[in-house]
């Protein structure tokens, strides 16, 4: 913590300019790891305070400040400090925590020198984090003994730049990021309408960490004699091409199945028809027409996971249906399979996020769904919030798109 400031750098370079570039190469491993600003932060005072200080600091202006104009009257956050805490405290004239002001509302950098306790020596340098005309926040630094050499103001200012540029991208990744999932959540918060006969829930979480949202999507199509057809895919990819391409596949695939084709023909068109586009990304995508008035679901997949069906008693199994290439290669092959359904059954559709775990077979992580033991006689919401609870899929390392289905029993006749 601090001890190295006054080291220079290993194999003889001698001059200040080697040894800023010095300095500057090790910034740029050090600083801006991830498209995280807060770590950003901390990596940018973990850096300085090894090279050229005791103690460092970062305090980040409010993200509507628009440019690098002055700003005389910040409202700043402390995200990130190292070192002596002790050193980052009020001392001097106007207390040390004037320094970044001023630093903000000159639009330079400032030094300072005091001698609070009569024992030591402190100095002071701030220095405005700005990037690209734009003002992000400020650096700190504090030391006890000499000032600082022209040297550490030098790395100083390079490594709080390379910071600045980084934190402008990680702003830019959380707007876009943000954009994207405010599309795809417009996407999919109007699915069709099913037939009154079925319960029906449904549910989208975007993936934590820094992973962009992908192309997860779900939708019904309500047919004709009482018949829904329930559809979940997962287009690959992530991002906005990924969310474009899944809102141009649920386009495509309302229009086919309004014609009341059969399912595994309904895949097979949308199969032919993007690959004649070519330019949509693939995609897995699994259909289920359940016909509430004969009690069955036919069933078809596109290189999607098997659906699971709970029982009354809250049991599961994972349904056998054959899988087809994914959509988009043109290949078709897409077969049909039908079986009962009851009013005590619940089907449940998902796309791989709420299974797949890093490092673990996927025949594994579907065992660990079909084992749970849900509540009997939950209704379709809350089976479907017992099941992503279960599986702490608000975790999960991918996006998770669920639908639960369920044919909603008829009123006795009087």
């Amino acid at each position: 913590m601090g001890g190295g400031h006054a080291a220079d750098p290993p194999y003889g370079v001698g001059s200040e300019v080697s040894s800023t570039l010095y300095g500057l190469d090790n910034a740029l491993e050090s600083i801006g790891t991830t498209l995280d600003e807060r770590i950003t932060c901390q990596e940018l005072v973990d850096y300085i305070c090894d090279l050229v200080c005791d103690a460092a600091a970062v305090d980040l202006l409010p993200k509507d400040i628009p440019s690098m104009s002055p700003v005389s009257d910040p409202d700043l956050e402390r995200v990130a400090t190292a070192g002596r805490a002790d050193l980052l405290g009020a001392w001097g004239e106007g207390g040390l925590r004037s320094l970044p002001v001023r630093a903000l509302a000159e639009g330079h950098p400032i030094t300072a020198s005091a001698d609070p306790s009569g024992q030591a020596q402190r100095q002071a340098m701030t220095v405005p984090l700005l990037g690209h005309g734009r003002l992000y926040g400020v650096l700190l630094v504090v030391r006890e003994g000499a000032v600082f050499a022209d040297r550490d103001t030098a790395v100083t200012h390079l490594a709080a730049r390379l910071a600045a540029v980084h934190l402008g991208h990680a702003r830019r990744y959380t707007d876009m990021r943000g954009t994207v999932y405010r599309l795809q959540r417009a996407l999919l918060s109007e699915p069709g309408r099913p037939h009154p006969n079925l319960d029906l829930a449904t549910r989208y979480l975007p993936a934590g960490g820094g992973t962009l949202v992908g192309g997860d999507w779900f939708e019904t199509v309500r047919l004709h004699f009482g018949r829904t057809l329930l559809v979940l895919g997962d287009v690959m990819g992530h991002g906005l091409d990924a969310a474009v391409d899944m809102n141009a596949y649920r386009s495509m695939l309302r229009y086919i199945a309004s014609t009341d084709l059969p399912p595994h023909r309904v895949l097979r068109r949308l199969d032919a028809a993007v690959a004649e586009d070519g330019s949509r990304r693939p995609a897995t995508c699994v259909l289920v027409q359940v016909d509430p008035a004969r009690g069955t679901a036919s069933l078809t997949s596109a290189g999607h996971l098997p659906p699971a069906l709970f029982g009354a008693e809250g049991t599961g199994e994972l349904l056998d249906v054959p899988v087809g290439p994914p959509l988009g290669t043109g290949v078709g092959g897409y077969e049909l399979v039908t079986r009962t359904l009851s009013p005590e059954e619940t089907l449940l559709l998902f796309t791989d996020g709420l299974v797949e775990r890093r490092e673990e077979h996927i025949d594994v992580s579907l065992a660990r769904l079909a084992g749970l033991r849900l509540r009997p006689g939950a209704s379709v919401e809350d089976l479907l919030a017992d099941v992503l609870a279960r599986l702490d899929a608000r975790h999960a390392e991918d996006d998770v798109a669920v639908l639960a289905a369920r044919i909603r029993r008829r009123p006795a006749a009087v």
